[in-house]
């Protein structure tokens, strides 16, 4: 009789919590639908993690991860999903590591997320990032892979932004790539600035407003006149 009486305890206890729990599954998911109406950042990560607590899925992790990276919050998304490169990661969740990993200043971690990217879905707007990044970490020639696809590839409608002003502004996605091309050329050739201020000046000609290629320009007319001060 105390086993029958046991059983049923048990039994009322797990259909208990399993009401419980499916009642809370329901007051989550409506809170983050009406978070997301709302706008409400932190409530919509507040009722995620809930969620991910509840009833664990990698889709539910990705979206949070995802918030978190257009928050700003790069370490947070990267303590959700993780940093390793795996071949099962949904695109969303590669995207994510990608630009968090940027963010957070680790280019050789981020290009081999950018490298995935490109393996399944090639763009030029990855290909500009992995261009960035090779030249960060002293790939030279392969940057100048990235650049000459980027260029034959993008579109005039496709922009790019940059954040070095206090207000950040766009420019087409080319005028970008050309701006790299001149980093790439100045690299490649660090005697001949001729080169490297021309692929400049075509980035300019796409985007007169293009404050970080003007100040690239700048300075490589600098060294140069400097060069020509020294040799006489």
């Amino acid at each position: 009789m105390k086993k029958i009486v046991f059983a049923l305890l048990l039994f009322m206890g797990i259909n208990g919590f399993s009401q419980t729990k499916s009642e809370l599954l329901k007051h989550y998911e409506a809170f983050y639908n009406e978070m997301r109406l709302q706008g409400d950042v932190n409530g919509i990560i507040g009722a995620l993690t809930h969620l991910n607590v509840l009833s664990p899925s990698k889709e539910r992790k990705d979206t949070l991860a995802f918030v978190y990276m257009n928050n700003g919050q790069h370490m947070q998304a990267l303590n959700t999903i993780g940093i390793e490169a795996n071949t099962t990661d949904s695109d969303l969740a590669v995207q994510i590591k990608a630009v968090s990993l940027k963010a957070l200043n680790q280019p050789k971690r981020a290009l081999e997320q950018f490298e995935e990217l490109y393996k399944r879905e090639p763009s030029p707007y990855v290909a500009y990032e992995m261009a960035d990044l090779k030249i960060q970490t002293g790939d030279i020639a392969g940057a100048a892979t990235n650049i000459e696809y980027g260029i034959a590839n993008a579109k005039d409608d496709m922009l790019y932004a940059f954040y070095e002003r206090q207000q950040p502004y766009e420019v087409p996605l080319k005028a970008a790539f050309y701006h790299l091309k001149g980093l790439v050329d100045f690299n490649q050739d660090r005697n001949n600035f001729d080169l490297a201020i021309a692929s400049i000046d075509e980035a300019l000609k796409i985007a007169p407003n293009f404050n970080l290629a003007s100040l690239s320009k700048q300075a490589l007319e600098a060294r140069k006149k400097e060069g020509t001060t020294e040799g006489n």
